[in-house]
């Protein structure tokens, strides 16, 4: 007798080919659907395949569901953590405990479509480590478009890795490039930069990319932080270029003043300078305040690293 992914539905466990680890927050709504059509694609590729789930402390009933589908089906597996601890450390869980060679990520709120997984293991089935999904046409408003372009522009440059969207989270990876990282991915936000800058062959693959159902959990706020964790993260010398920066700025700024002001003094006998000086002070604050934040982001690791505090607390693994 054969189980559905492909493996045997008696005796010993058998290694599948593909995991899918999916992460969840409040997805109880949309889970059942989601769980269908990964079902679908997955069963089409004709190979054993195991679903690995992380419920980040859900609090909608997300993980009674869980539990449903895991008695339905043992080739479901569920994680769900004590509190919400973000994206990134469930992403983390998920991988770690992923067993195939072949692991696909994806987030639960149905944005990826579950349909594009073939595409993304056909290319790593053809030879690359990392099969990058591209979101061809994004369905979100141009205030996320916009930061996500910035921040992408910024991993282009600082992991000499030149894809396009380093912020999708469907992808496919080869085990043999992520186990390595594994020590970092969770406290470094961007996994896919991470493992690529590692020297990992990739791929884009175009993918759909379907209208989010209610409000974004990315605000304005979070995306400037999330740019602040990319300069901390991937940029060698932050603090030294800003100082650079800043001094060269402040001088320009400084004598491009001075040269008005004897300009102005001599034509009209009359320089305003506080008006000019109170704009060079605003500036010069303005880029501290970047500064000190970006030795903040940098505090904040160093505290963690210190504290050896764990990415994420387990309540119940099934």
């Amino acid at each position: 007798m054969r189980h559905p992914h492909g493996l045997p539905a008696d005796g010993p466990a058998v290694t599948p080919e593909i995991s899918v680890v999916i992460t969840l927050y409040n997805e109880a709504g949309s889970l059942p659907e989601l769980h269908q059509r990964t079902l679908v694609a997955l069963t089409e590729l004709g190979r054993s395949f195991e679903i690995v789930y992380v419920d980040d402390g859900s609090t909608d009933g997300t993980f009674a569901i869980l539990e449903e589908l895991h008695a339905a089906d043992r080739g479901v597996r569920a994680i769900r953590f004590k509190r919400n601890f973000g994206q990134h450390p469930a992403m983390h869980a998920g991988l770690a405990r992923s067993q195939a060679n072949i692991i696909v990520t994806m987030d639960g709120d149905l944005q990826n479509l579950p349909e594009d997984i073939p595409k993304l293991v056909a290319a790593i089935d053809a030879g690359y480590d990392v099969a990058s999904g591209r979101r061809a046409a994004r369905n979100d408003s141009w205030g996320r478009t916009l930061p996500s372009r910035l921040i992408n522009g910024m991993l282009r440059r600082f992991t000499h890795v030149d894809i396009t969207d380093f912020g999708c989270a469907f992808n496919a990876y080869r085990r043999s490039v992520v186990t390595p990282m594994l020590g970092s991915i969770g406290r470094q936000k961007f996994t896919k930069a991470l493992i690529l800058s590692g020297g990992a062959s990739v791929v884009e693959v175009d993918v759909g990319h379907a209208a989010r159902q209610g409000a974004s959990r990315y605000s304005p706020l979070r995306l400037t932080r999330l740019a602040l964790h990319v300069l901390a993260g991937f940029w060698p010398q932050p603090i030294q270029w800003a100082g650079v920066v800043l001094g060269f700025v402040c001088t320009l700024a400084a004598t491009a003043l001075g040269i008005y002001a004897v300009a102005y003094w001599i034509g009209k006998s009359d320089f305003p300078g506080p008006l000019f000086l109170g704009a060079a002070v605003i500036f010069v604050l303005g880029v501290q305040g970047f500064v000190l934040a970006l030795v903040g982001e940098y505090l904040g690791r160093i505290q963690r690293e210190v504290e050896g505090r764990p990415l994420y607390a387990i309540d119940r693994e099934l």
